[in-house]
């Protein structure tokens, strides 16, 4: 009996863990390069039941301890692209991140290019909505002089009045989903994406963005999937109790 509560138990934490998942990607249905994710689930460990008869894999006589969390993996596919006009607004599409410097000097990757300048001892340095710095393909700082006449070209060529100042650090990797989430549409590296290597595809788009890809329609759906298992899983927690009521009262 305590199997079976067990095993519905982890079927709750599971239909839990999606929800949390699916609330997440509907709360960013609006942020600007936010990737979907969705959760990934594995069978627990199967036990083997006693059998009379003989051969138990052939009689199906495998108990199984319920369901795990697996993976949470992210939809790395193109954005709609949404014109802003903004200068300092930049899309990108196909395949790389823009690389990014916190506070902390940790390397970050989004795709989310509305950005702005930071003025900081006299320098006007280009930064992301949260602050970190953009950096260069040479992974240096970039700095603006004057942020009305910057422009950028496909392969992200930054020029301001016509003089080019520096190319935005654009780069991707052999393992996107290995890619470890850092909050605000940000990623690290980690040793299951591999390093970052200089994106050959990306297209970079001036006074645009790119808009989240979550499919606000396909999460409702999936939401909705999620609740009636939540509330299945539920019941057979709650038969599980009763049956261990009734067997602590036969004895």
């Amino acid at each position: 009996m305590i199997q079976a509560t067990q095993t519905a138990a982890s079927g709750l934490s599971a239909q839990q863990n999606r929800l949390d998942i699916i609330a997440a990607n509907i709360a960013n249905v609006n942020t600007a390069g936010y990737k979907s994710a969705r959760a990934d689930f594995q069978d627990a460990l199967y036990t083997r039941m006693k059998d009379p008869v003989g051969n138990a894999e052939e009689n199906n006589l495998l108990r199984g301890s319920g369901v795990l969390l697996g993976a949470t993996c992210r939809d790395f596919s193109d954005g709609a692209v949404q014109e802003t006009d903004g200068k300092l607004d930049f899309a990108l599409s196909n395949d790389g991140f823009f690389m990014l410097e916190d506070a902390q000097g940790q390397r970050l990757y989004t795709r989310d290019g509305n950005f702005s300048l930071s003025e900081e001892n006299g320098k006007s340095y280009l930064v992301s909505g949260e602050g970190c710095y953009v950096l260069s393909d040479q992974g240096q700082r970039i700095t603006l002089p004057d942020a009305g006449s910057v422009g950028v070209t496909q392969d992200g060529a930054l020029s301001c009045g016509g003089t080019k100042v520096a190319n935005l650090g654009i780069v991707t990797f052999d393992n996107t989903q290995g890619l470890s989430a850092a909050g605000d549409s940000c990623f690290q590296e980690t040793a299951t994406s591999g390093n970052a290597y200089v994106a050959q595809n990306a297209v970079v788009t001036q006074g645009s963005l790119e808009k989240s890809n979550v499919d606000l329609g396909e999460e409702m759906t999936l939401m909705m999937r999620t609740q009636r298992a939540f509330t299945l899983t539920s019941r057979a927690l709650q038969t599980a109790d009763e049956m261990d009521g009734l067997a602590n009262n036969v004895r």
